[in-house]
């Protein structure tokens, strides 16, 4: 099953802050993320399994309001 970075974090329970942190990046960095991963760096998307305790391709990446484009 794929969700968004933002639904993986929230799964787990941490906020941006707390997130980002874990990740060793600016909350505002990991918000811009959330709202289109499609370009994240790959050293962000290695760090998933360990942060979100979820494989990193159960992510889904790409630009948040074209998941509601039909």
């Amino acid at each position: 099953m794929l969700i968004t970075l933002e639904a993986a974090r929230r799964n787990i329970g941490y906020s941006q802050k707390e997130a980002a942190n874990l990740f060793g990046i600016h909350y505002q960095t990991l918000a811009k993320l959330e709202e289109d991963s499609s370009n994240a760096p790959f050293a962000f998307i290695q760090k998933i399994p360990q942060i979100y305790k979820i494989p990193a391709n159960n992510i889904f990446l790409v630009q948040k309001t074209s998941l509601f484009v039909c």
